[in-house]
């Protein structure tokens, strides 16, 4: 078997979105299983949609995934430059040999008759395509209106009749007639050439063995194929992906609004996460596992588990899988991960960040909502003492009243702050008061707070703040019920 080389050819239009960033893990995964290398080729042929730093972003994003390329721009390598509007002598060189095997043609059609002729195929409900009308200029009227300098562009020539057939790694065998065809553009009257010309030259002149790309490019394959066949190339093997939806039914868009990597990434998602997630968009390992390191993926990948229906986006099935990168992390690796988020809310050097990682570590799905889970730590928010009474606790006003007393009277004799000596406390004053945990551990744990929801119960959370500071929420705890 010849070496696996495959490419992931992104167009520099501002971001990366989930579905180019699938197609670059795919093809990495391809070609790490099997040895390869994995090109990176940057697909700039639309200078209308370039946007300025936009390449940055795609070696960013690689770089932070741990995608390492083994050929690009930046680094080089046997088949550069890996740039396409660096490459456009190389196009021009192979479509005029096309035009000279008669499988291409100048077309010299203004933009008035293009226009006119769409109108037309409207009017008559059909698929816009080209009529050939340049088809069959002499040699000699093509020198003239060169040398005229009138506009042209070079459009390959489909056969009229016949079928071209292809196969997918999976969709499988797809045939289409070549009469449903268009004669598309080759080189735009710019000089530049089209993405359906350049992909075919480039995957050819880099050696590339499997492409990898969305479903939309499956009904131009025909056309790349005859390519191929024109210059007599071998064939690489096709892998065409299923499309990402939500769940309403859209495909994933950035005009949608739809997050892109760099957006989950900086929202406190774990590359790590994000990379195991879109790696399930659209293939199966065949086993139960769903959690995976890249490493993990590279060896259990096989493009036989591609699946040919659309893959469904599931923001809450990337919450999870994000919960569980960061609980496969140690606590140290949290720790680092997660101090910034602290520093965001919490100035009091009092308070010891590792307790505060401690308590996180287990209960944090998206780093990002760190510091909502934390803020009353620096400061007790204000709260309504409704807040008290837990149907399921089984506690009141009155009762919480009572607890909080009780509580802040046995806290206050404690020589030692530790958290078993606080749980020892409570569990005693619990027996003592002949009540279930909720009753003392919930009004406590609301005093602290101010919150329905925190990172821990009352124990940490009074371990955390420290005996002056709980007392003192303590107490305002009792004199918000006493009113």
């Amino acid at each position: 078997m010849n070496e696996v080389r495959t490419r992931f050819a992104p167009s520099p239009t501002g971001y990366m979105h989930i579905g180019n960033l699938r197609t670059a893990l795919y093809a990495y995964l391809i070609a790490k299983k099997h040895n390869g290398k994995f090109i990176l080729r940057i697909e700039d042929t639309d200078q209308g949609r370039y946007v300025e730093g936009a390449v940055d972003v795609i070696y960013n994003t690689l770089n932070i995934v741990g995608m390492k390329h083994d050929e690009g721009p930046d680094i080089g390598g046997p088949y550069g430059p890996y740039v396409q509007s660096e490459r456009q002598d190389i196009y021009k060189e192979y479509a005029q040999k096309l035009v000279e095997s008669g499988d291409a043609y100048y077309c010299f059609c203004t933009k008035e008759r293009l226009e006119n002729l769409r109108h037309d195929c409207e009017a008559r409900k059909m698929p816009f395509k080209y009529d050939g009308y340049c088809r069959s200029l002499s040699k000699a009227e093509i020198e003239d209106r060169i040398a005229n300098g009138e506009e042209y562009v070079i459009r390959q020539r489909i056969p009229d009749r016949g079928v071209t057939t292809f196969k997918d790694e999976v969709y499988g065998k797809i045939a289409v007639e070549n009469e449903t065809l268009d004669d598309n553009i080759l080189i735009k009257s710019d000089g530049m050439p089209t993405y359906n010309f350049a992909n075919v030259v480039d995957d050819h002149l880099m050696g590339i063995t499997h492409v990898v790309r969305g479903s939309e490019y499956l009904s131009s394959t025909p056309k790349y194929n005859l390519l191929y066949k024109a210059f007599g190339w071998e064939i690489p093997n096709y892998i065409h992906l299923p499309l990402i939806m939500k769940d309403n039914g859209k495909k994933l868009s950035k005009r949608e609004g739809d997050a892109s990597f760099e957006d989950f990434y900086n929202k406190g998602y774990l590359k790590e996460a994000i990379i195991n997630y879109i790696a399930l968009l659209g293939w199966s390992p065949g086993t139960e596992q769903e959690v995976f390191t890249l490493d993990e993926l590279i060896q259990a990948f096989s493009i036989k588990g591609l699946n040919k229906s659309s893959a469904i986006f599931d923001p809450n099935k990337l919450r999870w899988m994000n919960g569980e990168h960061i609980r496969r992390k140690s606590l140290e690796e949290f720790h680092e991960l997660a101090l910034p988020y602290y520093k965001e809310v919490i100035k009091d050097a009092d308070i010891d960040p590792m307790k505060l990682s401690k308590l996180l570590h287990v209960r944090t799905e998206v780093l990002s909502e760190i510091p909502e889970n934390i803020d009353f730590v620096e400061k007790l928010p204000e709260y309504d003492v409704d807040l008290y009474v837990h149907k399921k606790m089984k506690t009141n006003l009155e009762n919480s009243k009572e607890a909080l007393i009780r509580a802040y009277d046995v806290l206050e004799k404690l020589d030692k702050w530790e958290e078993e000596i606080i749980h020892d406390i409570l569990m005693d004053l619990v027996k003592d008061m002949g009540v279930k945990n909720g009753q003392v551990l919930w009004p406590v744990r609301t005093a602290l707070s101010g919150k329905k929801f925190t990172p821990g119960g009352a124990i940490e959370l009074a371990g955390l703040l420290g005996k002056e500071e709980t007392l003192r929420r303590l107490r305002i705890g009792i004199d918000k019920l006493s009113k």
